[in-house]
């Protein structure tokens, strides 16, 4: 099974340089638009069902349930038992989504191994194999603890950087110079820069 780290994306030059009003804009968005994509493994997955209906309602928080796939989704919710041979499809869907993307352990058998820990076969926590957002205990949470989940982590959103996100993920960032925004254009095929226009 390999579970290696996932690879730092490029960050553009642009993401790097906007200016702080840009940025509480675009985390607004990002905090009140969040597409779930449900990795329901046991029990848990019931309560993140009720927690989508009409009494909980967190349509009403700006987190839209049951994207059609990980590449449109900004959230993963992981709800159950994480077994080692189920291990590797989280990763792979993890990696799926697009940045910025955000996590939820839902459950103490998500968050690590619940009652099932000793198992020879149960991965001892999703964080394991993916960075995880916030966690969100119970053996299941109520419908009520989700919502509290998802009120953390659009804290978390609302307060964030691009830089400091992907510096606390992946490491140190490079820094963003002028000099990357204005490279040079890229000469279409079979001309060169230095041909004359026809």
């Amino acid at each position: 099974m390999d579970l290696t780290p996932v690879r730092a994306p490029r960050l553009g030059p642009l993401a790097r340089l906007a200016p702080e009003p840009l940025k509480i804009i675009l985390n607004w968005g990002r905090r009140y638009s969040l597409w779930v994509f449900n990795f329901g493994l046991a029990c848990c997955a019931i309560e993140f069902i009720a927690a989508s209906m009409a009494r909980h309602d967190f349509i009403r928080l700006g987190v839209i349930p049951f994207a059609p796939g990980p590449r449109q989704a900004d959230l993963m919710i992981v709800s159950g038992t994480v077994t080692d041979k189920m291990a590797p499809a989280v990763k792979r869907l993890y990696e799926q989504m697009p940045e910025p993307k955000y996590v939820i352990s839902f459950g103490a058998c998500a968050n690590c191994g619940g009652p099932y820990w000793d198992s020879y076969a149960v991965t001892k926590g999703v964080d394991q194999i993916i960075p995880v957002d916030v966690y969100v205990p119970g053996c299941p949470p109520r419908p009520e603890a989700l919502l509290q989940g998802i009120l953390k982590l659009q804290e978390r959103i609302a307060a964030e950087s691009v830089d400091e996100r992907m510096a606390a993920r992946f490491g140190a960032v490079p820094a963003a110079s002028a000099e990357a925004l204005t490279s040079p254009l890229v000469a279409p095929p079979g001309r060169t820069g230095t041909e004359g226009g026809r």
